[in-house]
């Protein structure tokens, strides 16, 4: 048979390999469940969109829709420069963040190598070093839903190649305060790639207590890359840029070597440019998450088990019961919130912060559904 003769071809990570959840699309669940109105809050997406510079970017630049992009992003690079005080040349752009976690995978990960990530986590940072044979040891969150830092140190005594994690975490939202930032990378082997995932950076750098990161890590004598994107906060998440700002030049040249060439389409290179520049609705959209955050634990906090503590936009919950069985209850009202699949953590769901009107009936289905 077909099959038989592919599973014989296909390479043995890639069999044990398993499936990123990337949740439901509006259209699956409106046919399937026959609802008019949608709230999408699974993909932490920004519910006040992009810049309204953004439209008029993307209308330019459809006019040269038959020219190929500039390969390199150049002029977001100079732009992302002069943003972070990083050089041009240490400073990777990736169809989305998650497009630079699978390049450093196929630059550095070897079969049986070992990285280090956090549990529960984004599935990415599993997936990526899966697929190149790694070994991925994961470190859970205390019962305070916190990092562990004490269980950080032990796993890190051990070496290992790459050591990934997101700050806010990701499912999670927990975040590393300055001291624990440094405690944790100065426990990781001094060989091994420092991969510091900051796609919810927007949502926490005003907080005194959130680390620095660039600066912290420049005063380590090891490889790191500090990735960010604009999917998030920007509101560019269906054009998917990412970027990386990396300890060194070569490590980008690394990840080019192994990048399709023209990974960022033409519009989104535009997009991307005036959305880094309008900075006041970038404020903007962190502080109405701040705000309805706030009001959406409020409402939570009487229906659930318990929830995690948050700094990004969403939040992580239990329940008493299966996660996967309520978020599907919660489709029949046309919700989509993501339940979270990883052994030990079943229970558990994570749930965007939306629009005011998204995050009403949100509350107003569970109600009815608990």
């Amino acid at each position: 048979m077909l099959s038989n003769t592919l599973h014989a071809l296909a390479r043995k990570d890639v069999l044990e390999l398993g499936v990123y959840n990337a949740g439901l699309s509006d259209e699956a669940v409106r046919s399937t469940w026959q609802v008019e109105t949608i709230s999408r809050l699974a993909s932490n997406e920004n519910p006040l969109g992009a810049s309204p510079a953004v439209q008029a970017a993307l209308n330019s630049s459809s006019q040269r829709s038959a020219i190929y992009p500039d390969a390199a992003s150049s002029a977001l690079r100079d732009a992302l420069a002069v943003k972070t005080g990083i050089a041009a040349d240490c400073i990777a752009i990736g169809n989305g963040s998650e497009e630079l976690l699978k390049l450093l995978c196929l630059a550095f990960v070897n079969s049986g190598d070992r990285v280090v990530t956090l549990l529960p986590s984004f599935g990415l940072h599993q997936l990526y070093p899966q697929l190149m044979g790694a070994q991925v040891d994961l470190v859970a969150v205390n019962q305070q839903m916190e990092y562990d830092l004490p269980a950080w140190e032990t796993a890190l005594a051990t070496p290992a190649k790459l050591v990934v994690f997101s700050n806010p975490s990701n499912p999670v939202g927990c975040m590393l305060d300055q001291r624990g930032f440094q405690r944790l990378i100065d426990a990781a082997p001094q060989d091994a790639l420092l991969v510091v995932d900051e796609a919810y950076f927007e949502y926490c750098a005003h907080l005194a207590a959130y680390p620095d990161s660039l600066t912290l890590l420049r005063q380590q004598s090891r490889p790191w890359i500090v990735l960010r994107t604009f999917s998030k906060a920007y509101g560019l998440a269906g054009l998917r840029v990412g970027y990386g700002l990396a300890s060194d030049p070569l490590l980008v040249d690394l990840l080019n070597r192994v990048r399709t060439p023209f990974n960022i389409n033409r519009s989104a290179q535009a997009a991307a440019l005036v959305a880094l520049d309008d900075q006041q609705h970038v404020r903007d959209s962190a502080a109405w998450v701040v705000q309805q955050r706030q009001w959406l634990a409020a409402e939570l906090q009487p229906l659930v088990r318990q929830i995690a503590p948050s700094e990004a936009n969403f939040l992580f919950f239990r329940i008493d019961g299966d996660g996967a069985e309520l978020a599907k209850k919660l489709l029949a009202f046309g919700i989509i919130i993501k339940p979270w699949l990883e052994p030990g953590y079943r229970d558990w769901l994570r749930v965007s912060v939306g629009s005011a009107g998204d995050n009403q009936r949100f509350i107003a289905a569970l109600r009815q559904v608990l």
